[in-house]
């Protein structure tokens, strides 16, 4: 009978995956709870000791020694301790053999002990599952969805079940019972008795693992995943890098007819995964991050972490994205705030800026002509008696004739007759969109960083060279900011 009981335990550690002791001390408190409804009281302190090789059960009665006896249940007096233990002392806890010789648990009993067999051995499933999951959070695991409710999502992940709450779900997806998906390892707690497994879909870390696991390259560490931008059930962006020259980090990821990636898309539910360069240049990376969007220049601002942003009309809205979606994600990976303007919209901002400064210019030159002249001041001379009486009409100003010019003031010259003037005023009409693409080099000259390259604003990127002398002024000016953490909105 006793090797069938052990050959039972053996059979049952097994089954749950538990050791043999787990189970021995389930049975020993379901034994404990048995014995106390059917031979002790329940004032009474009982132990139950089930020997694992020969499978013999011992019931103990636990007592503690005192001076006086007040309680005969649960004390025993200082000299019956001795003979029982010499070394006992006031304090100590006596175990007095009181085995039931022959007694047999009744039905109620029985049932007792069963479910606390059971609820024992749930328990230790979990605290046994739960330690697997200690330390590992941030792991991808595999899980088969069990049930669904409208706050929650309970995953079997193996022998432990899992919680998919509602935060951490994909907008787009649709759980049902039988699904087998990949989980992000959120959080793995201990709750009171029940440890608790927290799983997400929608953490940006899980695209990052699953590059991991899907590339092998990444694996490996030939590529390196710098940094990740989600935007959970629609789109993200992933900057990765290579640390061999031989090795393209875009074309790695991607793989052969791009099946790399599109198993990555199918995990994700058919989330559109855009994979770009990382760069050490914050002007490159940016440009990098915007794709498909074109961009045509770029200047820092490294204090503030700000990057404006030029891009041709035409690739403004791609640039932006659907609700500044594409904008949005590129500044979150990259890390700078971004500032996305278009050619029209920057030349306009620095034509009015020239402008002003041009309207500026000739009100302090004609304060310094009035200050200071180069003509000789006009000599007296007498005036006769016939032309005292004369009318002003009949009075004339004789100009002494000069061959020099620039001596004179701005209007004897006018009317010492300037030929060239008329053609030197159409030059300068001609030259005003050279003026302002200079004035855009010379912004960024004077942010104090290095350009990369001169702006091209007629030649290369507006369609048909230049715009036939229309002026942009009236155009509305198109101007978005994103990467703000307060606001995400466009």
């Amino acid at each position: 009978m006793k090797t069938e009981f052990m050959t039972a335990i053996t059979q049952l550690s097994s089954e749950r995956n538990l050791s043999k002791e787990v189970i021995l001390e389930a049975l020993e408190a379901a034994l404990v709870s048995a014995y106390k409804k059917e031979v002790f009281t329940e004032e009474q302190d009982i132990a139950v000791r089930i020997d694992s090789f020969s499978g013999d059960i011992h019931v103990y009665l636990l007592k503690s020694v005192v001076e006086d006896v007040t309680a005969p249940e649960q004390e025993i007096s200082l000299a019956d301790a001795r003979k029982m233990r010499k070394d006992a002392s006031v304090g100590d806890t006596i175990e007095i053999e009181a085995t039931p010789q022959g007694a047999r648990a009744g039905r109620i009993a029985a049932q007792i002990a069963r479910q606390v067999v059971l609820q024992r051995l749930r328990e230790a499933e979990h605290h046994a599952t739960f330690e697997q999951f200690v330390g590992k959070e941030g792991e991808v695991v595999t899980g088969t969805v069990q049930f669904a409710q409208p706050n929650a999502v309970y995953v079997n992940i193996g022998r432990r079940e899992a919680i998919l709450p509602t935060s951490e779900q994909l907008p787009n997806e649709r759980y049902h019972q039988g699904q087998q998906l990949r989980f992000y390892l959120l959080q793995a707690s201990q709750e009171g008795r029940n440890p608790r497994v927290m799983l997400s879909r929608s953490h940006p870390n899980l695209v990052r693992k699953l590059f991991e696991i899907e590339i092998p390259e990444v694996h490996s560490g030939v590529v390196e995943v710098r940094s990740v931008a989600r935007d959970p059930g629609q789109r993200s962006k992933v900057a990765v890098s290579s640390r061999q020259e031989s090795v393209e980090p875009i074309g790695s990821c991607l793989g052969p007819r791009g099946i790399r990636l599109q198993g990555i898309v199918n995990h994700l539910n058919g989330e559109k995964v855009d994979v770009v360069e990382w760069n050490p240049d914050p002007r490159v990376f940016i440009a990098n991050a915007l794709s498909p969007a074109q961009v045509a220049h770029i200047s820092l601002d490294e204090n503030a972490r700000t990057a404006i942003v030029v891009v041709p009309d035409k690739q403004l809205s791609l640039a932006i994205g659907r609700g500044g979606q594409n904008a949005r994600l590129a500044a979150k990976l990259t890390g700078w705030r971004i500032d996305i303007k278009s050619t029209s919209a920057a030349e306009a901002e620095l034509g009015e800026a020239r402008l002003a400064a041009a309207a500026a210019a000739p009100a302090e030159q004609i304060d310094a002509r009035e200050t200071v002249s180069d003509v000789p001041a006009e000599q007296p001379r007498d005036v006769t008696a016939a032309e005292s009486t004369a009318t002003p009409s009949d009075i004339t100003t004789e100009v002494p004739p000069t061959t020099d010019t620039d001596a004179l003031p701005d209007m004897a010259r006018s009317e010492a007759g300037d030929e060239e003037e008329p053609e030197q005023q159409e030059e300068g009409a001609e030259t005003l969109e050279q003026l302002l693409a200079s004035e855009v080099f010379r912004f960024e000259e004077d942010s104090g960083k290095d350009s990369l390259s001169v702006l091209r604003f007629a030649e290369d990127i507006l369609p048909g060279g230049r715009r036939g002398g229309k002026s942009d002024r009236g155009k509305k000016k198109k101007r978005r900011t994103y990467g703000d953490d307060t606001d995400d909105t466009p």
